[in-house]
């Protein structure tokens, strides 16, 4: 536990972390990545050119600022982070490292602002909040369906839109096992609303890149199964999506880590009909509600479900034939599909219509997830009925009462 005094002088440096935070935390990568740039292959590139990785950064060291002497109440952030580090592999040996070079940018930053009772009250805070993470994280790894990163072989790819793939894997049997798979397919529990983290190197890059992608489906009869959509929007080009599009074909191998995550659904709620499901999702986004879908109707078909999607036009229409095909199985369905091509627009008018209660689940874009919690937290819905899963750090969204 942090000394009386720390947390006086860390609290008190709060107004200067929320003036100066992505500032520090640009510095904290740029300096960290120069030092150690084999780190590189553990951090998404592209949520560092956004600047997405330095606010998720400078969210959590503000919120974990505030709350250093009841860091519990920060356990959900903490659990979302953890799931994403035991993912990627992020090992109790990175944090000495992280904790150097976020020290070095407060010290760069805040200049001799930053005298040695600051530094010294901020080391012993960063070495609190890491053994919460270290010690979350070794649970993790105790329970994780495989060490590492395992060898899979693709079994299908088809296109669930037009700039969406799915793709479907098995384990690459291991001939030192009595030509036994290293993974039993058979004994894996996925989750409706996980994702796994693929492995890959690039021709044309000089790091190895680690993605996340969600599972479209929890079911492991034919193998894994997840969904990449083609990441080439406002002028940027997705250096693994496009090459799992691209090179990625039935018959090759990639390399993932066991199934993370903690968007589920509410176990208690889906066997009962008093409270509907809702879910919203938009894009890609579609995936991991998707699989959701699949455990609502399989355990419970009679609760009411009022599945609404977002996408740009009917090429976009992710999984549409699937969704149709699991809402087909419940009894009691509202379907609204929105097409921004049509000037269709999931706004609050359109939500104020939802019922309350109701169990929410939302998934998109960063700008999407934004606009949709911000519009349910507007009408009041209950902040323990909305579950989210953005596709990108989720300290990073702008939401103020989540």
């Amino acid at each position: 536990m942090a000394t009386a005094q720390t947390l006086k002088i860390v609290k008190a440096t709060v107004p200067v972390l929320e003036e100066h935070g992505n500032a520090i935390t640009t510095v904290f990568y740029k300096n960290m990545f120069a030092e150690h740039p084999e780190l590189l292959d553990i951090f998404n590139e592209t949520n560092q050119k956004l600047g997405r990785q330095q606010t998720a950064l400078a969210t959590t060291v503000l919120a974990a600022a505030k709350h250093l002497e009841h860091l519990a109440v920060l356990l959900p952030q903490v659990t979302q982070i953890s799931h994403k580090h035991r993912a990627l592999q992020i090992l109790p040996e990175h944090y000495p490292i992280v904790g150097k070079h976020l020290i070095g940018a407060i010290k760069e930053v805040l200049g001799e602002a930053a005298n040695d009772d600051i530094i010294t009250a901020w080391t012993e805070a960063y070495d609190e909040i890491a053994s919460v993470f270290i010690q979350i994280e070794h649970g993790m790894y105790e329970e994780a369906m495989w060490d590492g990163f395992a060898e899979f072989k693709v079994t299908e790819k088809v296109a669930a839109a037009t700039d969406i793939a799915a793709f479907t894997v098995m384990p690459v049997k291991d001939s030192s096992a009595d030509n036994q798979s290293a993974i039993d397919l058979n004994k894996l529990k996925l989750t409706a609303g996980q994702y796994i983290t693929v492995k890959v190197e690039p021709e044309d890059s000089e790091h190895v890149a680690l993605r996340h992608y969600s599972l479209y489906s929890a079911n492991t009869d034919t193998g894994i199964q997840f969904a990449v959509r083609r990441d080439n929007r406002n002028a940027h080009h997705g250096l693994v999506s496009n090459y799992l599009h691209d090179n990625l074909q039935v018959g090759d191998s990639l390399w993932l880590s066991a199934p993370a995550g903690d968007f589920a659904l509410d176990k208690e709620l889906v066997k009962q009909n008093e409270i509907p499901l809702v879910m919203i999702s938009a894009g890609v986004g579609v995936t991991p509600v998707l699989s959701m879908l699949e455990e609502q109707v399989t355990t419970n078909p009679q609760r009411p479900i009022i599945w609404v999607y977002a996408c740009q036009n009917e090429e976009h229409h992710a999984f549409n034939a699937d969704v149709s095909a699991l809402l087909s199985r419940a009894e009691q369905v509202e379907k609204h599909i929105f097409y921004f091509d049509k000037g269709q627009i999931l706004d609050q008018a359109w939500l104020a219509s939802l019922p309350k209660p109701a169990d929410l689940y939302v998934c998109g874009s960063m700008p999407f997830m934004e606009c949709i919690i911000e519009e349910l937290n507007v009408l009041e819905h209950s902040g323990d009925h909305v579950h989210y899963e953005p596709f990108g750090p989720k300290m990073s969204l702008d939401i103020k009462a989540a």
